[in-house]
């Protein structure tokens, strides 16, 4: 996908990329930090149609969510090609047992022959966490295994 930067004299730099649908959607930066999120007329796409102004941890956020969209679509394109194999995210909510322990404690990969990829905390994705990862109520493990091996780690998260 190809993303067009067009510098914007006295104001910073817009960046865009066009969708499937024709529609420009893009980032202006400027020049004093802050961000907007623009997206075009369907009519003009050098027109804007809509400009949101973002502060540094909404872009951060927003580039954050993306991201993980694209890890788990990624995850899930990767494990069509091998039989057996599935994708699961598992929240940790209150009352979990391993809330506010480390990842290495739940010792997911010994007892259920899964493998915690990514954790997804506040919108940040945290690939390949250590052992020595915290849980903390609110994130969602993202874990890779067979369906029998999920089923064990979702008793192993979700027992009181």
């Amino acid at each position: 996908m190809k993303i067009e930067e067009t510098p914007l004299p006295g104001i910073g730099v817009r960046r865009e990329l066009t969708l499937a649908t024709g529609r420009r959607v893009g980032v202006v930066t400027h020049r004093d930090g802050q961000a907007e999120l623009i997206v075009s007329r369907t009519d003009d796409p050098d027109a804007c149609a809509a400009s949101i102004p973002l502060t540094a941890e909404e872009s951060a956020a927003l580039g954050a969510l993306l991201g993980h969209t694209q890890l788990i679509a990624q995850l899930s394109a990767e494990q069509e090609d091998l039989s057996g194999v599935t994708t699961h995210q598992f929240p940790i909510l209150h009352g979990t047992p391993f809330a506010g322990r480390t990842l290495g404690d739940t010792q997911m990969r010994t007892r259920t022959g899964t493998s915690v990829v990514a954790i997804l905390r506040k919108g940040k994705v945290l690939a390949s966490p250590r052992p020595d990862q915290d849980l903390l109520v609110g994130d969602i493990v993202v874990i890779v295994g067979t369906d029998a091996g999920l089923a064990a780690a979702a008793n192993i998260l979700h027992s009181q």
